[in-house]
Order: C-alpha cells, then sequence, then structure tokens
C-alpha cells in the first residue's frame, strides 16, 4: 500500500510500503477513507520533534473495516469507524477513568514499528478498547464524514482545554490560538453554555471561522496589546477561563494575562518553549488553575458524536483544503506556510 513517511525535516514522501496486517487477535485492519495533516505533525516536519528516518507519520484518521483478529468482538468488516489518535486497550484502570491516553498498552499513530494515519490502510492494536463505530450512512455523506473526521483529535482536544478550563454556562472564555484546536475550542465552549467567547487571532480567514463557530469577540492583537484589549472586554478582570492552544511561552504568557483572578487555563498546546511562560508565583497569587495535557479523545468521543451526527456542532470547516495522498507534500507545505489551516486527505 501507499502511505507517508517522514525521511528528515522537509522531507515528507508517499511510498509504497508492506500492507498491514493482523498481528494479534485483538488488531483489526482498517482501510482509510479520511485522514489529516495535525499541527502538531509541524514539529517533526520542520526537525523541533525527533523522527526516525522512514518514520510513519500521522494520527487522525476514519475508514472501514477490512479485516478482524479473532479476539475482536465489537466490530465486524464493513463498519464504518473512527479512531482517536492513541490506541488503547480499554480494559485497564487508566482506560477505566477515563485517561485513555495513560493506558499502559497503548500508543501513538506513527510512532516507531506502528502505522500511521496518512496512509491508505491502518494496523488498529485493541480495536475493542480503541475504535468508535459511526453510523454506515455517514460513508456517502462527504461532509459530514468530514465532520465526524474532527472527532479523531481536534474536536475533542479542543473539548479537553474547555473542560480543563473550567467553562460553565454563563461564563466569560478567551481562546489563544487560531489552529484548528483553538477553533475547536471556541465551538466546545459555546457548546458548554459559555456566554463570552474572545477569539484571539490575527487571520481572518480564521477567525471568521471562529465567528461561525460561536465567538462574540475578536482580538487581533499581541502581547500587551492583547491584554489591554482582552482586560477592556471584561472590566479589566480578564476571562473565567482561558484555553490555550498554541503551547509556546508566549501564548502560554498570554493565557496567565488574561485570565481572570480566581480562573483557570486548559492546555492543550503541544509544548515547545512553553515551560518558562508558566510563573507559579503569579498563579499562587492570583489563584489560578491550570489543567490539560494530551486529550483522551476516545473517551469523549461518545459525547460528542450525536452532536456531530444531528449538526449541533459542525467542526467541517477547519478543513481547508482537500488532497489526495499523493498531495501530502504539498499539504505540509500549505500548512507549514500558513496557506492552509488544516488539510484533509482522501487516500
Amino acid at each position: 500500500m501507499r502511505a507517508t513517511v517522514i525521511h528528515a525535516p522537509h522531507d515528507i514522501r508517499v511510498e509504497e510500503v508492506p500492507d498491514p496486517a493482523i498481528r494479534q487477535p485483538t488488531d483489526a485492519v482498517v482501510r482509510v477513507l479520511r485522514a489529516c495533516i495535525c499541527g502538531s505533525d509541524l514539529w517533526a516536519y520542520r526537525g523541533e520533534s525527533a523522527r526516525q528516518p522512514g518514520q510513519r507519520i500521522g494520527h487522525e484518521f476514519l475508514g472501514v473495516v477490512e479485516e478482524t483478529g479473532a479476539g475482536v468482538d465489537g466490530f465486524a468488516v464493513g463498519d464504518l469507524v473512527v479512531a482517536p489518535f492513541v490506541w488503547s486497550d480499554g480494559t485497564c484502570a487508566y482506560c477505566a477513568e477515563g485517561l485513555t491516553t495513560s493506558c499502559p498498552e497503548g500508543g501513538f499513530w506513527g510512532s516507531v514499528g506502528s502505522d500511521g494515519g496518512q496512509g491508505e490502510a491502518v494496523r488498529v492494536p485493541y480495536a475493542d478498547g480503541t475504535l468508535v463505530k459511526l453510523p454506515a450512512a455517514a460513508a456517502s455523506d462527504d461532509r459530514l464524514l468530514t465532520a465526524l473526521l474532527a472527532l479523531s483529535d481536534v474536536l475533542g482536544t479542543g473539548h479537553h482545554a474547555a473542560l480543563g478550563a473550567g467553562v460553565t454556562k454563563g461564563s466569560t472564555v478567551a481562546v489563544v490560538g487560531d489552529g484548528a484546536v483553538g477553533l475547536c475550542g471556541v465551538i466546545a465552549a459555546e457548546r458548554l453554555g459559555a456566554e463570552r467567547i474572545i477569539a484571539l487571532g490575527r487571520h481572518t480567514a480564521r477567525t471568521d471561522i471562529a465567528r461561525r463557530f460561536g465567538a462574540t469577540d475578536v482580538v487581533a492583537e499581541r502581547g500587551e496589546a492583547a491584554l489591554a484589549a482582552v482586560r477592556e472586554l471584561t472590566r479589566g478582570e480578564g476571562a473565567h477561563s482561558v484555553i490555550e492552544a498554541v503551547g509556546t511561552e508566549q501564548s502560554m504568557r498570554t493565557a496567565l494575562d488574561i485570565v481572570r483572578d480566581g480562573g483557570a487555563i486548559g492546555y492543550v498546546g503541544v509544548p515547545h518553549g512553553s515551560a518558562s511562560g508558566v510563573d507559579l508565583g503569579v498563579m499562587f497569587d492570583r489563584n489560578i488553575a491550570l489543567r490539560g495535557g494530551v486529550a483522551p479523545v476516545r473517551t469523549y468521543i461518545p459525547e460528542l458524536l450525536p452532536d456531530v451526527l444531528d449538526g449541533t456542532i459542525d467542526p467541517s470547516p477547519v478543513f481547508d483544503l482537500s488532497i489526495g495522498l499523493d498531495e501530502v507534500p504539498a499539504g505540509y507545505r500549505a500548512m507549514d506556510g500558513r496557506t492552509a489551516l488544516k488539510v484533509l486527505i482522501t487516500p
């Protein structure tokens, strides 16, 4: 089959690789119908996250079950399924608690020795604990299929950030970051009943989507100017909840600056230099909570799925460029150059 591999920074290729096969009774093989490129994939693409030459890449996909191991009970050949970006066994103590990303048997798609989502098919370990079945009719609805793909990562990650930030009905929320996760954080905040949602971002095409998703205000400034703008919108107090969806030192400092005393920051931006943006003394003095991390999206999919199916929420606009598998290298260039928000791949 064909799959995307990374050989070196800025060297993404689509190559022939061995077809996936059942290795364990709990495995399934899924033929990919939709995949995408994640903002976090860019850290490997830029050389800021180590990868072995020839390693697979991509961790968001949905597709059709083509084969199951003898130990798979919950799925049959032909089922339409979505995969969260981490596989998990579904039986350990962490999985029972909903923290599927800490499953001792779990792993990330594209890790050494595993298939990546940006390919024609994927071997799925622990299929019963990992995959979530989708309605078969969704396979013929292109918009719905694209919206459902967001369940594999960005929608659940935005939801995780909103929960970490303690978003409640009637609250004021600020979202730092105008990428796909930040925009899905807007969806999550609106879904949880926030009264005011302030999106921080400088790219009009993205902030227009934020408004479409429920943002009531947009702040295009950065640094001190952004702090002043948010304070002005919040009677000088700041936001009850802040979603941090970037992961840099500057973004974390901004989040701390604009959160209200007694408020909370939900952080889901993959950290790259953000640790020095956290001042525990400031957090202590102002009673600020910090919660977040790798989103256990497998836990959230059953909760979010009905709202996607009935159209209550529609994250599909975050995919603003659609390509075939052979065009994946160009898709990485587009996202790296910020000419695309999130690239949809149709193998």
